[in-house]
């Protein structure tokens, strides 16, 4: 992890920093910065107030959450002397996407299982038992994913004869349901978390520091780069970066560029653009408003490379190429900068920055289709089939003809400052490749496009589709399963709950009048092939 790099925020592009100056102006003269650090839930309005002031906590975190560096230093010496060295995180969105960003940046391994993939979940469980420890992240202990991540994992380690309590840590709220749970049965120990910051922003809580820091990460020198930065982010002055980066955003989503386009140039830290997507998409995107978080693999990528009059290419890192804003310094001080930005760029655009009013939706719906296993074995007639790739369309969303002739289509009805979301219900690790495809369809159609692996973007971009503009189109790439997974205690596999959380939020969109087109992967590499060819062949 860089320590030494200052933080700081750059306008680079001329025009931009000439509509961005009244608005940190305005936020200086609020006195929005400094009521930010001291908890003021006042800032977002009356309606927000209630959630705002249970979800401030994050501010002092680099504070705060100093006691923790002790007790996970000793659980680490302990597992270590006992020959557990190989660490496990089940969890989801803020549970999984920070100690991922900590734990590459700081270049410890950490098995994250973010998926309900069953051929994922099985190569983690490939692994070394013996050696293994899982840390469960919940803040209620009800998420789905998870939970079925702790039930597989128990029965796994009894299989092997291994005490399955000695070899769970729990990570959650207190007084939770899973804290009640952890202490019946005896878990090797709960750690709980600061319960008044939200997933999203729980980067420097519990959440995140307990699983990387039991994977090896110099936790203590993050805390000590977030505290680096923590009195410049309180000041009420226009050269507060996250002031300023707070009014570009602003001002940019003012005059149309409702996405921000993201790629690492150089930074040291490795994913940030993936915490990032979910702080912002989950915070702004909603009342039919707010900021695109797009990730995208590096500056020259098609749409940072070309990012249009909709988006504005924000580098990590040092400024290059198209970006127009660049933003550095370490990554806890990051961590904290693009926190105390996301949420005064709320202030500005005018949302509550700490409720998610659209994600359970698609929970709800992938929860009814479990209930109702029928639903999900078969009665599923695909539109049409071209090879290895069956075809089904929301209603109006044409399939007639070639894949080619539909994707072609159906990329055509993205609006012109629309988006292509890109929903792949696959191994992220075995399936890997099809993460290509945002970049091949962004060059070949010019339109902005996303990419999230499933179900893990329903806790993240998953609001923003639902909450914010209006104007994208779904493509969802679902798999065959080769070997399911049954999931201990429970009427479903995870094969079964996978595929009943792509129907279920393709369910939701398509109710919010969304194009959705998906996908089925008879055999998953041809099937993958097929859809890329008919991307090439299609997509301009």
């Amino acid at each position: 992890m860089t320590t030494g790099e200052k933080t700081g925020v750059e306008i680079v592009d001329a025009a931009l920093a000439e509509r961005a100056a009244p608005l940190a102006e305005q936020l200086v003269a609020d006195q929005a910065a400094s009521k930010l650090a001291a908890q003021d839930a006042t800032l977002w309005g009356p309606d927000a107030e209630s959630e705002a002031s249970i979800r401030l906590s994050w501010t002092t975190l680099h504070k705060s959450s100093r006691p923790l560096i002790g007790e996970i230093e000793a659980l680490r010496t302990e597992l270590r002397s006992e020959g557990v060295d190989r660490v496990v995180l089940a969890g989801m969105g803020g549970s999984s996407l920070a100690p991922e960003v900590i734990t590459a940046t700081d270049g410890v391994a950490l098995t994250v299982l973010d998926t309900t993939d069953p051929g994922q979940v099985a190569d983690a469980l490939a692994g070394d038992l013996e050696r293994t420890v899982i840390v469960v992240s919940s803040k209620s202990g009800g998420t789905v994913e998870t939970d079925s991540h702790r039930r597989i994992f128990a029965k796994a380690f009894a299989d092997a004869g291994i005490d399955a309590a000695r070899r769970i840590v729990v990570v959650t709220d207190p007084g939770s349901p899973f804290q009640q749970l952890s202490e019946k049965e005896g878990y090797r120990k709960t750690f709980l978390a600061d319960p008044h910051v939200g997933g999203r922003y729980s980067a420097l809580t519990a959440f995140g520091l307990v699983p990387a820091g039991l994977a090896g990460a110099d936790v203590a020198r993050l805390l000590d780069q977030a505290a680096s930065v923590a009195e410049e982010l309180a000041a009420d002055s226009a050269d507060n970066p996250a002031v300023k980066l707070a009014a570009a955003w602003a001002a940019a989503h003012e005059a149309g560029a409702e996405k921000v386009v993201l790629a690492d140039t150089g930074s040291g830290i490795k994913g940030f653009p993936d915490w990032a997507e979910q702080l912002i998409a989950e915070s702004t995107g909603k009342q039919g408003t707010g900021l695109l978080p797009v990730a995208v693999e590096s500056p020259e990528a098609a749409g940072f490379a070309d990012a249009g009059d909709d988006a504005t290419a924000t580098a990590v890192g040092s400024p290059q190429g198209a970006a127009k804003i660049a933003v550095t310094g370490s990554l806890g001080a990051q961590f904290l900068l693009w926190e105390f930005a996301t949420a005064l760029a709320g202030r500005l655009i005018g949302i509550n920055p700490f409720d998610q009013p659209d994600v359970e939706a698609a929970k709800k719906a992938a929860r009814a289709l479990l209930d109702d296993p029928e639903k999900l074995k078969g009665g599923e007639e695909p539109s049409n089939v071209d090879g290895p790739v069956e075809i089904f369309g929301s209603d109006g969303v044409s399939t007639e003809g070639s894949l080619t002739d539909v994707l072609r289509a159906f990329f055509a009805s993205a609006p012109d400052a629309g988006y292509i979301a890109v929903q792949a219900y696959l191994d992220r690790l075995d399936d890997a490749s099809t993460s290509l495809l945002r970049g091949e369809i962004a060059k070949r159609t010019g339109k902005q496009t996303t990419f999230g692996w499933g179900p893990r973007f329903l806790h993240s971009t998953g609001q923003y589709h639902k909450g914010g503009h209006q104007n994208g189109v779904f493509l969802q790439l679902t798999g065959a399963v080769e070997q399911d997974l049954d999931v201990p205690d429970r009427p479903y596999t995870l094969g079964q709950l996978q595929h009943a959380q792509a129907l279920g939020d393709g369910q939701v969109l398509a109710e919010h009048g969304r194009p959705v087109l998906r996908l089925h992967l008879t055999d998953r590499a041809a099937g993958l092939a097929a859809v890329v060819r008919a991307v090439q062949e299609g997509g301009a």
